[in-house]
């Protein structure tokens, strides 16, 4: 079985502004709803599903998490329910930021969802 590919968020960011992938978020709703990527599924790890994904048939699936831990995780379970390939974005949610990327976050003070990073 082949080993789990490590994307950087460069790449993500790529793929997904091309519409080559479905990036789904494995952390929790709540930590989902305080930042995420514009255009990420969640599907948390405590309830994923390997049989419940779509098919990589026209388009790729990468999964990310906070720091890369959980999506590997995840993706260990991917291959063992037979998927391939599987990749996941390498550092997660906080390699993203740390690349400057945009994302939506939420404003502290109003708690509204605020868009973040973006040029």
């Amino acid at each position: 079985m082949s080993e789990t590919e490590n994307w950087s968020p460069a790449r993500v960011k790529e793929a997904l502004d091309a519409q080559e992938i479905v990036l789904i978020d494995v952390r929790t709703p709540q930590e989902y709803l305080m930042e995420h990527i514009e255009g990420a599924l969640l599907m948390p790890m405590a309830f994923f599903r390997p049989e419940a994904l779509p098919t990589q048939d026209g388009k790729r699936i990468v999964i990310h998490c906070g720091s890369g831990i959980r999506s590997g995780k995840v993706a260990e379970r991917m291959r063992g329910a037979g998927i391939s390939p599987v990749a996941h974005m390498e550092g997660g949610m906080g390699a993203w930021k740390a690349a400057n990327l945009p994302y939506t976050g939420t404003d502290m003070s109003s708690g509204a969802p605020t868009p973040m990073n973006r040029t």
